[in-house]
């Protein structure tokens, strides 16, 4: 059996959700079992106060430290102890299947604007979100957990496999369901539901989830065991990537040359290279290598064309891969080439290794938002970075892709990190 003990200003919030369906049956069959604490029990005033005003001022109240560690304390076997706060640990299924195998599970229902810190230092409570949203309390939010983590309790579903293909079970969202009627307002249940061939429905179902997953929440990715046919089938999802409306621009001029002078960078042949199979490999648009110095494009162009002779003699990736490498005189033009191909011009965003002196810097996941609305130009610098006229020009800038002081990477490294982070490795 599991025991939860709820500490709450409000035992009443739980009456009727205990006592519907599988819950109340459950606890009826001694499965589950829940007995309540109310902070409200242990105030020592006569008008039973549990809040005050916080220190340093500010709105709202927070909840008085005695009265609710007096009633964590009551509890004879607390377990697990949880506080129910949208800073804490995201409620993952695999956080309820951990709560399941304890015996007693301590759940506390916040109110006001929360607890005062040191409760956390006079009790091992872990902070636990159900959801990056404010509730009015932990009421709703333990309740969620409640219900997540005693379906998990041998015996609280009647038929051990009943979760097996919901939702986070498999480690991706679950696949849609039909029932009868087989055709509703015009439309009818997918055919392969009626073949009564097992392999092909469980195929099915699978590929549904990999889709619905990718759609609603594809971070989920990260920890779902893929095999091969899943990846092949999410690859042939790419066509609905942001990943072609993005396209890299290498500056070699306007950049911060030695003694802080404004001026053009040779280019490496390196960068031409890797820039092409990052832009392939995350399926981007083309890349383009901006220069002001026509030998320079030469040169560009003479790689592709010696890349393209040598495809067929075993190098037809490498060609393939710089068949989207565009030589270009300058920002301008790699603009003009987007909004071409697109039909309107292209957000401009700056890349830098240090943060602005002024104003705020974007994400690699607001330029993937963006992109899936217009085309995306992001510009790298060369030598010691875009000159700062070129930066300000530009529609916005993005984040330096660490926190720390030390941002050197090659710029064919940084834009494979941001390439990875705006389109996903998931693809």
């Amino acid at each position: 059996m599991l025991a939860f003990h709820i500490v709450t200003l409000f035992p009443s919030f739980f009456d009727s959700c205990l006592q519907a369906g599988l819950m109340g049956r459950a606890l009826e069959a001694g499965i589950v079992s829940v007995d309540f604490h109310d902070p409200r029990s242990f105030a020592t005033d006569r008008h039973r106060h549990v809040d005050d005003r916080p220190y340093g001022g500010g709105p709202g109240m927070v909840m008085q430290t005695a009265p609710v560690a007096d009633a964590l304390a009551s509890i004879a076997r607390p377990g697990r102890m949880l506080s129910m706060a949208p800073n804490g640990r995201k409620a993952t299924q695999n956080f309820m299947r951990e709560l399941a195998l304890e015996e007693d599970v301590t759940l506390l229902c916040g109110r006001y604007e929360g607890f005062d810190a040191r409760l956390y230092r006079l009790f091992p409570l872990e902070p636990v979100s159900v959801g990056d949203i404010v509730l009015n309390g932990g009421e709703t939010a333990a309740l969620a957990v409640m219900e997540a983590v005693s379906r998990l309790v041998p015996g609280f579903m009647g038929k051990a496999a009943s979760g097996d293909d919901e939702s986070f079970s498999q480690g991706l969202l679950e696949y849609p369901h039909f029932t009868r009627p087989p055709v509703l307002g015009g439309i009818g249940v997918p055919e392969v539901l009626f073949g009564g061939n097992h392999a092909a429905i469980a195929r099915w179902r699978r590929n549904e989830a990999l889709a619905t997953t990718l759609a609603r929440r594809p971070e989920i990715f990260e920890e779902a065991r893929l095999d091969a046919q899943d990846g092949a089938v999410l690859s042939s999802f790419v066509r609905t990537s942001c990943g072609p409306a993005v396209s890299f621009c290498l500056v070699h001029a306007p950049v911060v040359v030695e003694g802080h002078r404004t001026g053009a960078s040779s280019l490496t042949t390196m960068d031409v290279h890797d820039l092409a199979r990052i832009s392939r490999a995350y399926g981007l648009g083309p890349c383009y290598l901006a220069t002001p110095l026509e030998d320079q494009r030469a040169l560009i162009e003479g790689m592709i064309r010696h890349w393209e002779r040598a495809g067929g003699r075993g190098h037809a990736d490498r060609a393939e891969a710089l068949r989207l490498a565009r030589p270009v005189a300058g920002v301008e033009e790699a603009m003009a080439c987007m909004e071409r191909d697109f039909g309107e011009a292209p957000l401009v965003v700056a890349t830098s290794a240090s943060w602005p002196k002024k104003g705020s810097c974007v994400s690699c996941t607001w330029i993937r938002e963006q992109a899936r609305r217009r085309p995306v130009l992001i510009l790298l610098g060369t030598a010691h970075g875009l000159s700062p006229k070129l930066v300000k020009s530009c529609d916005a800038v993005l984040r330096p892709l660490r926190f720390m002081d030390w941002n050197h990477l090659a710029v064919r490294s940084a834009a494979a990190v941001i390439a990875d982070r705006i389109v996903g490795d998931f693809w």
